[in-house]
């Protein structure tokens, strides 16, 4: 499967988990949306449908893109959605130092390793994540959830078992 990210070039490129991703040779940077690939799944936190294993074989046709741009930014980039297939993560805690135990603000290599794990390819999500020293922190703090989120058949189960994972967090 095909991991594509769409830089904006918008953070630190010391801290970008993106940017080390790339110099390890684990994804393809684009720094223009017309480098992205047609009709992929692409990570969308406004996205109307959560990711789900029913979407593995597109992305394994099409590839996977994650957008590393700042969330104040990314309304902006309706153009990029046109072109793709939009689903939304659902549910996660952060492992990051930056966002340590924050829900749903992952970083890229979060959000790819979580994708990855959802659509069957946990060994791949393994291998992104060991990159960073935090990296299985991510995995073990979120081992339900994805255990979860594998095994449901379509995005409305998807759905549902999010909120059960976060009614359990309140």
């Amino acid at each position: 499967m095909k991991l594509v990210v769409y830089n904006a070039r918008e953070c630190d490129p010391k801290k970008c988990t993106a940017m080390r991703l790339h110099r390890f040779g684990k994804i393809q940077m684009v720094f223009q949306s017309q480098g992205l690939p047609g009709n992929a799944i692409l990570l969308d936190p406004f996205a109307e449908r959560a990711l789900s294993g029913e979407d593995a074989e597109i992305a394994r046709k099409q590839g996977l893109v994650a957008l590393d741009c700042s969330w104040k930014q990314i309304e902006q980039i309706s153009r990029i959605r046109a072109r793709m297939v939009p689903r939304a993560l659902p549910y996660l805690v952060a492992a990051n130092p930056t966002y340590y135990g924050r829900p749903t603000t992952l970083s890229t290599a979060e959000a790819l390793a979580a994708a990855l794990f959802i659509l069957g390819d946990e060994a791949r999500a393994k291998e992104i994540l060991n990159i960073f020293k935090w990296g299985p922190t991510f995995l073990d703090l979120n081992r339900e959830p994805l255990e979860a989120y594998v095994h449901a058949k379509d995005s409305t189960e998807v759905v549902a078992l999010q909120h059960q994972f976060m009614s359990q967090e309140r």
